[in-house]
């Protein structure tokens, strides 16, 4: 089978072209691949699949071998690599887990739309919200030094998320509209360089706490994102635009 590897600010994938939908893979076969020991290494999986009345469909794996949630870098690592694959427009749309995005591409960037968010839950300090995936905001002082591993695990799996589970993104602010932003995500169990839907979470909530700003500038370990939105209401935001690098690695062939 011949693979296509890219990733987003750090955030790394393995993805099929599927669109003559010839692939079928089950969750172990994904879960081998993703292993950086003795499979491809990625953090997930998606698949290029046809879909009539869009450009493309995305179906995203987490490394565990699960289909997940919404993949904000994954949405863009798979744009350009529609694109790369020929599929060659200004905008292109797709269809998702969470429904319909549309994405564009400015300065090599791929600029992914991502959903509405009408919900903000506070939780202890802490904030929940959906971008297309779960996530907790924990704002956080000198995150750089921050533990990620052991405190997102212990939120991840405590009582109230052990059942669906949730990624955690601990954040700290370093002016009045950039951010540092570091994400433990489920399904990887582990931290990551960089996660699309946690930073969207991250920089909504920046906005959420300080008004007046619709650009953000994120610093993940992976790399700089900047995430755009109009702010609607106290806690609803539209046209939240995720933004940054999608890079082709390499290509390459794996028997199944």
């Amino acid at each position: 089978m011949t693979f296509y590897k890219y990733q987003g600010t750090g955030n790394d994938f393995i993805i099929f072209d599927n669109r003559d939908s010839s692939i079928t893979l089950t969750t172990a076969q994904v879960n081998h691949l993703c292993d950086r020991k003795f499979g491809v290494g990625a953090d997930g999986l998606m698949l290029l699949n046809q879909q009539q009345g869009y450009d493309f469909e995305m179906v995203y794996y987490n490394a565990d071998g699960n289909e997940s949630t919404m993949c904000g870098n994954g949405g863009r690592c798979l744009t350009q690599f529609a694109y790369d694959m020929g599929i060659k427009k200004d905008t292109l749309k797709f269809i998702a887990i969470d429904g319909e995005h549309e994405a564009t591409f400015s300065d090599n960037w791929v600029n992914l739309k991502m959903k509405d968010v009408d919900t903000i839950i506070q939780n202890h300090g802490d904030f929940v919200l959906n971008t297309g995936s779960p996530h907790l905001v924990h704002p956080t002082s000198d995150v750089m030094n921050f533990d990620v591993y052991k405190m997102g695990r212990e939120i991840r799996y405590s009582d109230g998320f052990k059942a669906e589970g949730i990624n955690v993104n601990f954040v700290e602010s370093t002016d009045e509209d950039k951010i540092i932003v570091r994400t433990y995500e489920r399904g990887v169990e582990n931290e990551t360089l960089s996660c699309g839907t946690g930073v969207t979470a991250s920089a909504l909530i920046f906005a959420h706490n300080e008004n007046g700003f619709n650009r953000i500038e994120v610093t993940t370990l992976g790399g700089n994102l900047a995430v755009e939105f109009d702010k609607t209401g106290e806690k609803t935001f539209e046209n939240i635009w995720l933004c940054g690098p999608a890079t082709f690695v390499f290509k390459g062939e794996i028997e199944i």
